[in-house]
């Protein structure tokens, strides 16, 4: 199975399944003396966590991580970071009666496809569970760009129809509510709107908005390699993910140069752009402005509620889901967006130390 790296210095390999023993990976690219702070990458994984709230699925993991490979002393030795979290509260049996199926929008039927053979225990590899070395291993970029003074902040921006329409300036309570709006009134909406969700078997999508601050000009490396590009896939890799845009986005196919352009002006004799339609990168390379992109993400695909499907042979059923399942997973999905956008930064300022 290929596909399970992602970087070029800064770099992820990843493994492990939902119901398996463990999920796993080997970082490289980490320099040598880094204190690995340890709480820190903790409190980013209990972000992602499940059993946080009724509006999560109750699944009981507490997700801590151990490193075997590439610390001494609290330090890591600039050797690959190898480490696990073990999986304590698997229940597999709530997916023996989807042996045979293939789930409306899983990844059942491709997997199938592809490799004859899935495992059909909570999705496999094809699970979100999978995210969470992607989660360590953020955490240990985030910890790397610290030293730049470069800050990634995600939050949830839309949750179905409920939409924050105007960012706060102060960000500071986005973890203060489970849904993680940083809007305390739209937060309440969410939350209750989701509850109800739940208590229907059904489940909605949503919207992770995500700001980069203090980031230099000139990360990012045309053409292919473009800081937008990597962006991009970085997003669209992670599960459930149906959509990317940065800057204005969509928005920019409806405008006019004229009212899309950023115009650039001297301030104090630092060049800066006046507004930020671009989103903090033009040319594939940052202009040093905040980095500003939104994700979207679908509605989870396993609901309680009864569908139609097909059994292996081709026979029609209806499948009746059992298991534990969030009814939106964007709340959950805030920290792996912020991982996923210091994976890409990191190995973008590694990049560029390579040219000076």
């Amino acid at each position: 199975m290929a596909g399970n790296t992602f970087g070029s210095l800064f770099k992820l390999t990843s493994f492990g399944e939902s119901h398996g023993k463990g999920i796993g990976g080997i970082i490289e690219g980490v320099r040598p003396g880094l204190v690995l702070d340890m709480n820190f990458i903790q409190h980013e994984l209990d972000r992602r966590r499940p059993g946080q709230s009724k509006i999560t699925t109750p699944r009981d993991e507490k997700d801590q991580v151990e490193f075997l490979s590439g610390v001494f002393d609290g330090r890591t030795t600039g050797t690959p970071l190898a480490f696990a979290i073990w999986n304590k509260d698997q229940k597999s049996g709530d997916y023996d009666n989807l042996k045979n199926l293939y789930r409306p929008s899983h990844a059942d039927y491709t997997y199938d496809a592809k490799y004859g053979i899935r495992d059909h225990r909570g999705g496999g590899r094809a699970s979100a569970r999978e995210t969470i070395a992607r989660v360590v291993a953020g955490a240990v970029a985030k910890l790397m760009l610290r030293e730049t003074g470069l800050e990634v902040t995600a939050f949830v921006s839309q949750v179905g129809e409920i939409e924050l329409t105007e960012i706060p300036s102060d960000l500071s309570s986005i973890e203060s509510t489970p849904v993680r709006c940083p809007d305390q009134t739209i937060a309440r909406q969410m939350i209750e709107y989701i509850d109800n969700i739940r208590k229907e078997k059904d489940s909605v999508g949503g919207v992770v908005s995500c700001i980069i601050k203090n980031v230099p000009a000139g990360l990012g490396d045309p053409v292919f390699d473009k800081l937008h590009a990597k962006l991009g896939q970085a997003m669209l890799s992670i599960n459930a993910v149906k959509g990317f845009e940065y800057g204005m986005g969509f928005q920019a196919a409806s405008m006019r140069g004229s009212q899309h352009n950023d115009e650039f002006i001297n301030e104090n004799g630092q060049i800066k752009a006046e507004t930020n339609r671009s989103g903090g990168i033009q040319g594939g390379i940052s202009n040093g402005e905040d980095i500003v992109f939104r994700v979207a993400f679908k509605p989870v695909a396993t609901i309680l509620k009864d569908q139609k499907t097909v059994d292996k042979s081709g026979n029609e059923v209806v499948m009746k889901a059992r298991g534990r399942h969030d009814p939106c997973v964007v709340p959950r999905a805030v920290p792996i967006v912020e991982a996923m956008a210091a994976m890409v930064l990191a190995d973008a300022w590694l990049m560029n130390k390579t040219y000076k």
